[in-house]
């Protein structure tokens, strides 16, 4: 029986049903990987697009379990579901250690002090919007349109995730457009990793 479990198993781990657990990341060949992210989200993470969040400094832990959830059809995205879809866990952790090797800093905008921040997020999210856990993503300088369309989207059951769901439910379309506000309105800067 364990043998035929064994046997099962490790089919569907060549077969790409199962991820193998991944190596440590590393950056060099997740820089290589990053060429295909680089298009929405940047080579140092700065996204150029509107509706791509930045993702340079981002815990690695918090893009390797975003990727694996496209991957594996958790969390669906028209363009990310295809793209992590392609990866092997491998690469995921690679692009991930790239991404993370970045250094994310924020800045308030004059006039405004952290005790503004909105109450809700600042647990976890941090009141510059630099995140104070492994995984939550940095929320400083994304678009308004961004965290709008991400809250509602927990609010929704779109999305789902322990806190962000119980949260999000809470909250109306005027307090979301606050926060997203907020978020937007702090400058973010990106360093790319020491050489």
């Amino acid at each position: 029986m364990r043998r035929a479990f064994a046997t099962i198993l490790g089919g569907l781990t060549l077969a790409g049903g199962v991820s193998a657990p991944a190596e440590a990341g590393d950056p060099a060949a997740g820089r290589q990987v990053a060429g295909m992210c680089r298009t929405c989200h940047g080579i140092d993470g700065h996204a150029v697009v509107p509706i791509a969040p930045h993702i340079g400094g981002e815990p690695a832990e918090y893009l390797e379990a975003q990727l694996m959830a496209f991957k594996t059809g958790r969390r669906e995205h028209e363009m990310m579901s295809v793209v992590a879809a392609g990866l092997s866990a491998q690469q995921i952790s690679d692009v991930a250690a790239w991404y993370a090797g970045h250094s994310a800093h924020a800045s308030l905008p004059e006039g405004v002090s952290e005790g503004d921040a909105p109450q809700a997020c600042v647990s976890c999210h941090g009141a510059d919007g630099i995140s104070l856990l492994l995984d939550a993503p940095n929320l400083a300088g994304e678009t308004n349109i961004y965290i709008d369309t991400q809250l509602k989207a927990f609010k929704r059951g779109q999305r789902t995730h322990a806190i962000m769901s119980e949260v999000a439910a809470g909250l109306s379309d005027e307090e979301i457009r606050k926060i997203a506000d907020w978020y937007a309105a702090i400058t973010l800067e990106i360093d790319a990793p020491a050489e």
